[in-house]
């Protein structure tokens, strides 16, 4: 069965955005509550934007250091469908989160230059013993603040066997979007500022490019494995 790279359009914070990445093609849009972000959206027009997405659509909602409280709030005002934690949160703090408010979650881990394949491995291992809620790793790259770096990290640090089931971010844009799909094969995607024209403000045709890069590696990882059948 030929797989398809799921993506993921983060940072929206325009109805014009989120219109226009689904019909692009994006699986899942993210909205980021984090007040310190650029891309910042205040819950109640998050909550608007959301009211609009189809079926079959997951908004997500990115989370850096909140509270439980705080995540409920959210939850509460916009009916995200699941959580992305991207700061300092414990296996423990992210589980208790989750629970609280019985969203599914993402854990984005922030890959330095000696992260090791193994950490990686033990990272997903942690998580995935510690909540039926947890639904896999985001890869982003590190640097010293929280959010999307805009930076690509050493793809070959990713396991084989967890590759499929890890979302990949960090830097990826129209220019190298078929590339790292077709070298990582990872389960789905997620670009913020490589589809902007503005932070916070998208560029439809960049989406619509960066979409078909990835939908050309999937077609050519597909023609790769019909020809060694």
């Amino acid at each position: 069965m030929t797989h398809r790279t799921r993506i993921k359009i983060c940072g929206l914070t325009r109805l014009e955005d989120v219109q226009g990445a689904i019909t692009a093609g994006a699986d899942a849009v993210g909205f980021v509550f984090y007040a310190k972000s650029p891309r910042y959206i205040q819950p109640e027009t998050a909550a608007k934007l959301i009211a609009q997405i189809p079926p079959f659509v997951t908004a997500v909602g990115l989370f850096v250091n909140a509270s439980v409280e705080e995540v409920q709030v959210v939850v509460e005002q916009t009916s995200i469908a699941m959580l992305q934690f991207h700061g300092d949160e414990t296996v423990e703090q992210c589980a208790a989160i989750a629970a609280a408010v019985n969203r599914p979650f993402m854990r984005a881990i922030r890959v330095k230059p000696d992260t090791s394949p193994a950490d990686l491995l033990k990272y997903e291992s942690d998580y995935r013993a510690a909540s039926r809620l947890f639904t896999g790793l985001l890869l982003d790259t590190y640097v010293d603040s929280y959010g999307g770096s805009g930076k690509v990290f050493d793809w070959s640090l990713i396991p084989e066997n967890i590759a499929p089931r890890v979302v990949l971010s960090g830097g990826l844009s129209v220019q190298n979007a078929t590339d790292a799909v077709t070298r990582v094969r990872p389960y789905a995607v997620d670009i913020s500022s490589g589809v902007e024209r503005d932070k916070g403000i998208k560029d439809l045709a960049k989406i619509r490019a960066f979409i078909a890069a990835v939908q050309l590696a999937d077609t050519a990882n597909a023609n790769a494995r019909s020809q060694t059948k």
